[in-house]
C-alpha cells in the first residue's frame, strides 16, 4: 500500500535527498532572507515578503521570492537560510500533492500546518549550525470559511497566530506596524496595504530587509488566499501598492496610523 506521506517515504528510501541530511562541520555564511508577514481580512488572508537576501553585511540577492504557493488553498513563506528554505518549501509542496493523490482528499489546513512543523523539526540539526529556517504558513479554512495563520519555532512547535504575524530579522518592526494598523473586518485592499506599510517600516529599521526598489522596479511579493483559492498579485499590481506607500511616506515618513 502506498504511503500517503511523501516525507516519510523519502526518509526511508532516500534520506540523503532531504534538505537537512548533511550537517556541516563548521559554520557556513549562507544567504539569509527576511522579512515575511501575513494578515487576515474579511474573506481570506494575505501574505507578503520583502525581496532581499543577505550574506553577512552584503546583499546576496535583491529579487528573492520568499512567498510561495503551498497548494490551492494555502501559502507559505520563509525567513532564514535561503537554500535550505527553498528545498524545504518544495518538499512541503510535494508532500501536500502526494497526500492528495494517494488519499483522494486534501489534508485539513491544520493537518498541513502540522506536516510543515515536522519538517521544521527535522531541520533542527542544521539550525544548530546556524542554518535555520523559520516558515510562516497561512491558508483559507474551507470548513470555517476564514483565513488562518500559523507560526513556528526554530526547533519545531506550531502556534496559530491571531489576525497577523511576521517572522524574520525585521519582524519586530513589522509586527509593531501591523499592531497599529490592523482592524477587524479589514478588506483585502486594506490588508494588502497594511502588509506593504509594515514591510516599509521593517526596511526602515532593519538593514537585512529590503524596501520597495523604485530604480530596479522590485516590490514585495504579495499573495492572497480566499474561497476562490490562491492568487499571487501580478508585478504591476504590487508595484502600484508599493508606489502608493512610497509616495505617502514622502510627506509622512512615520506612516499612517489607520487605513
Amino acid at each position: 500500500m502506498a504511503d500517503s506521506s511523501f516525507l516519510r517515504h523519502l526518509s526511508t528510501e532516500a534520506p540523503h535527498l532531504l534538505p537537512w541530511h548533511q550537517v556541516p562541520r563548521s559554520k557556513v555564511n549562507a544567504p539569509h532572507g527576511t522579512t515575511v508577514l501575513a494578515v487576515v481580512f474579511d474573506g481570506g488572508v494575505v501574505m507578503a515578503g520583502d525581496r532581499r537576501a543577505t550574506a553577512g553585511n552584503l546583499i546576496a540577492q535583491r529579487d528573492l521570492e520568499k512567498v510561495r504557493q503551498a497548494d490551492e488553498y494555502s501559502v507559505v513563506a520563509f525567513a532564514g537560510t535561503v537554500g535550505i528554505a527553498v528545498e524545504l518549501v518544495r518538499l512541503f509542496q510535494v508532500e501536500l500533492e502526494h497526500y492528495e493523490k494517494i488519499e483522494g482528499v486534501s489534508l485539513t489546513l491544520e493537518g498541513k500546518a502540522n506536516q510543515l512543523n515536522s519538517m521544521v523539526r527535522g531541520n533542527f540539526g542544521l539550525a544548530q549550525q546556524g542554518l535555520a529556517v523559520v516558515p510562516l504558513y497561512a491558508g483559507f479554512d474551507l470548513t470555517r470559511g476564514v483565513g488562518r495563520i500559523f507560526g513556528y519555532e526554530i526547533i519545531g512547535g506550531r502556534t496559530e497566530e491571531k489576525n497577523y504575524a511576521a517572522v524574520g530579522s525585521g519582524s519586530i518592526f513589522a509586527t509593531s506596524s501591523l499592531k497599529k494598523l490592523f482592524r477587524p473586518g479589514f478588506t483585502e485592499a486594506q490588508a494588502v496595504r497594511a502588509c506593504v506599510e509594515a514591510l516599509y517600516d521593517a526596511a526602515d529599521e532593519d538593514t537585512a530587509t529590503g524596501g520597495p526598489d523604485l530604480t530596479r522596479n522590485i516590490f514585495p511579493v504579495i499573495a492572497t488566499v480566499t474561497a476562490d483559492g490562491y492568487r499571487r498579485y501580478p508585478d504591476d499590481e504590487a508595484a502600484t501598492v508599493g508606489h502608493t506607500v512610497v509616495n505617502t511616506r514622502t510627506t509622512n515618513p512615520g506612516g499612517p496610523t489607520t487605513l
